[in-house]
Order: structure tokens, then C-alpha cells, then sequence
């Protein structure tokens, strides 16, 4: 929070042109000692690491702690209060322990996997509603094909969209009945794991455009497709494979 009041904020650029900032790493370097401190056997999977470092993560596999230091690093620099720190813990290619910080609105979300979702330990479950057209979600239109961006444009199909620029904080914001549905383009590991897990422990329906179940299969990146109800993501999926 303190970086985040500052009015300059220290910026590079990633190989593939996102921004990273000072906090980013200082974030993942501190989380990642601490979690090695306390779990030395656990392997580690970062934003902020090398893509060679990543892909030796994940192809050692077993259990590793998958990190999102600081998800919405745009709306950081921008001074937009809309943020987060997202932790997930992978074990056999499936997250079981879940966690994401809201600092600026001192909201922790967290799940273990079949105990339930929590915000700041008081249970929290979806809130649907009767049909898509009543629906409010959260869609990134910035990572879905031409045809489905003019499909998802067209009047009538649900009542509103979002898009805060925050996986993190929209997958935790669905769990706790904030919106209905999330469609998501792309989102990479540590976009969806942590806030995956909160949103299934919190009743959701989650899968990829071609309905696999997320966790069934992780992959790397995924296209997500999540919904308060089996009844609100059935309809979602026909929309995007109209």
C-alpha cells in the first residue's frame, strides 16, 4: 500500500510488452522466502519468474505454490484501487489451498477444497440468478476471437458486464455474489488458481469454452467460463458456442 499511494511508481516491460513494477518482484521475492521458510519440500511457480523457470515448474509437477504477486498491475500504476495478491497450492495438477488479498479494501478470500469459500473466515456462497438475461459478469473481451467479442456485444444476452481489470479480484468477487458469471479469454495458472478454487467452493460451475471441467486437466492457459449456477453456465456456453 505504500508503493501504491506514491504518484511514481517504478516500471519495466516483460518480454511479451506487459508492465511489471518494483512491487511486483519485491512481492514475489518476500512470499516466495517465506513460503520456503515454512515448506521447504514445496516447489514454487511465480508471475515474476523466467518463463524457463516456469516451465521447469511445471514440468517437474507435484505439489508447488503458484503465486500472483500482484494481479492488476495496470490499474496499480494508474493509481486504480483495484488489486489483489492471489496464492494458490497445486498438488497433483489440482489447486487444494487458496488464497487472495485485497489490501486496498482489506478483504482476504480463501478456500481449501471441500471446506468452502471464506471472506475474512465468514463463509460465502455465489448468489445466481434466475436466468442469463438478469445476470451481471465479468468479461475481458481483449482476449476472445472476433466472432465471439460481436456475439457477447449483442443486446439481450445478460443485463451487464465488467471488466476491472483484475482476474484475481473477479474470481474472488463472483465467490462472494458480487456477479454471476466470469468469461475469460486466456488466463494464465496463477490468473485462475487461486480464485478458481474459491469460486467452485463457493458453488460455481467452472470450465473452458469446451466444457472440460478447469481442474479436471490444468493447463498452463486457459479460455474460463464460470457461473453462479449449472443453470446460468449451461446457457453461457451456448451463447459462446452460438
Amino acid at each position: 500500500m505504500p508503493a501504491f499511494l506514491q504518484v511514481a511508481k517504478t516500471i519495466d516491460h516483460k518480454q511479451d510488452g506487459s508492465i511489471v513494477t518494483a512491487t511486483d518482484i519485491a512481492c514475489q521475492q518476500r512470499i516466495r522466502q517465506a513460503l520456503f521458510e515454512a515448506y521447504p519440500a514445496i516447489g514454487f511457480l511465480g508471475e515474476e519468474m523466467s518463463e524457463q523457470e516456469q516451465q521447469a515448474c511445471l514440468l517437474r509437477g507435484g505439489s508447488y505454490w503458484c503465486l500472483d504477486p500482484l494481479d492488476g498491475t495496470s490499474n496499480f500504476v494508474a493509481s486504480f484501487p483495484a488489486f489483489a495478491l492471489s496464492l494458490a497450492l497445486i498438488e497433483n495438477g489440482a489447486p487444494i489451498l487458496a488464497c487472495i488479498h485485497d489490501p486496498v479494501r482489506k478483504e482476504t478470500f480463501s478456500a481449501a477444497r471441500g471446506q468452502g469459500a471464506f471472506l475474512n473466515g465468514e463463509n460465502i456462497r455465489a448468489k445466481a440468478v434466475a436466468e442469463l438475461r438478469d445476470a451481471v459478469g465479468f468479461i475481458d473481451f481483449k482476449r476472445l476471437d472476433d466472432r465471439l467479442k460481436k456475439r457477447l456485444t449483442e443486446p439481450g444476452i445478460y443485463r451487464s458486464q465488467r471488466n476491472i481489470g483484475s482476474c484475481a479480484l473477479e474470481w474472488a468477487w463472483l465467490a462472494a455474489g458480487r456477479a454471476q458469471f466470469i468469461i475469460h479469454g486466456g488466463e494464465k495458472i496463477w490468473d485462475f488458481a487461486g480464485g478458481g478454487l474459491i469460486a467452485a467452493e463457493s458453488g460455481c460451475i467452472l470450465s473452458d469454452f469446451g466444457g472440460a471441467p478447469l481442474f479436471d486437466d490444468i493447463h498452463p492457459t486457459t479460455s474460463i467460463v464460470a457461473a453462479a449456477s449449472g443453470h446460468l453456465h449451461k446457457n453461457l456456453r451456448r451463447e459462446i458456442n452460438h
